[in-house]
């Protein structure tokens, strides 16, 4: 017990001083001026919150887990936040979506939104493969295999559509890091994979009052690194059928915002409103 809440404390501090650090240091820090980007309101913010995110939530995973779980979360956290950095400095503004990006591919363009899609969706496999069967194939009898690759398939999505659906979230200043937070509140999970999510809170509390006061942004590198690590976390916490039904729930909420408005909701529906407004 006294171990596990040690590894929980020291994935957490370590977070938020990473994450923290690179905040304070951003403007000193080499090509910052490349993420520099116009906010909704058409306020010029930094993205460099994202690496700063990022960089916290790997350093907790190292500084609070070992093993698979470690494993299995610097490559999903990491690779998502890559990606997701080389889709911010892309920045062409263009092929929104998983429409706008099938649209350019027949057209023949291959945008960094689709190749993000797929370097994270491999990613999310991987890091499933590596939590479920430690790397090596699932059960040699038929129907295990059968089983196993299925939780595989299933879990790698879910991993991947984590970091999609926070990413969408990241709209308003706070919006993605509320969720998050409203996520890991919600996940329970026992102490095992709690370092995760103290990861994930403490690199997220170095970053918010930046990001709640209109300075900073998550960005996509930011965003996609805590879907990414919440996913991770949903894996280890959840029964494989809950997995599938998260799964599906995250899938259903991605299909509609090709459709409708994820800010229109919110700001019709009081309570969300009241939320997605705190502490900015």
């Amino acid at each position: 017990m006294l171990r596990s809440l040690a590894s929980i404390a020291l994935a957490a501090g370590a977070g938020y001083g990473v994450a923290r650090t690179v905040m304070v240091l951003r403007g000193a820090l080499p090509g910052s001026a490349r993420l520099e980007r116009p906010n909704h309101r058409g306020d010029t913010v930094t993205l460099l919150e994202g690496p700063a995110y990022a960089a916290g939530a790997l350093a907790g995973i190292a500084a609070g887990t070992d093993g698979r779980v470690a494993a299995a979360a610097a490559t999903a956290t990491s690779c998502a936040a890559v990606l997701g950095a080389v889709d911010d400095l892309a920045d062409r503004g263009d092929s929104k979506g998983f429409r706008g990006h099938l649209r350019a591919l027949s057209e023949g363009r291959v945008t960094t939104g689709l190749l993000k899609v797929a370097g994270i969706g491999a990613a999310g496999l991987g890091a499933s493969a590596i939590l479920l069967t430690g790397g090596r194939p699932p059960a040699a009898r038929a129907s295990g295999a059968v089983a196993g690759a299925a939780d595989v398939l299933v879990s790698g999505a879910l991993i991947a559509g984590s970091a999609n659906l926070v990413n969408l979230l990241d709209l308003r200043p706070g919006r993605a890091l509320k969720a998050g937070y409203l996520a890991i509140l919600a996940s329970g999970g026992g102490l095992r994979p709690a370092p995760l999510v103290a990861a994930a809170a403490g690199a997220g509390a170095a970053v918010l009052p930046d990001d709640l006061a209109g300075r900073s942004m998550l960005g996509d590198c930011g965003a996609n690194a805590l879907g990414a690590l919440l996913g991770v976390h949903a894996v280890l916490s959840r029964t494989p059928r809950s997995r599938a039904v998260l799964l599906a729930g995250i899938v259903a909420a991605t299909a509609a915002s090709e459709r409708i408005s994820f800010t229109r909701v919110i700001e019709s529906t009081p309570v969300l409103r009241e939320l997605d407004a705190l502490g900015r």
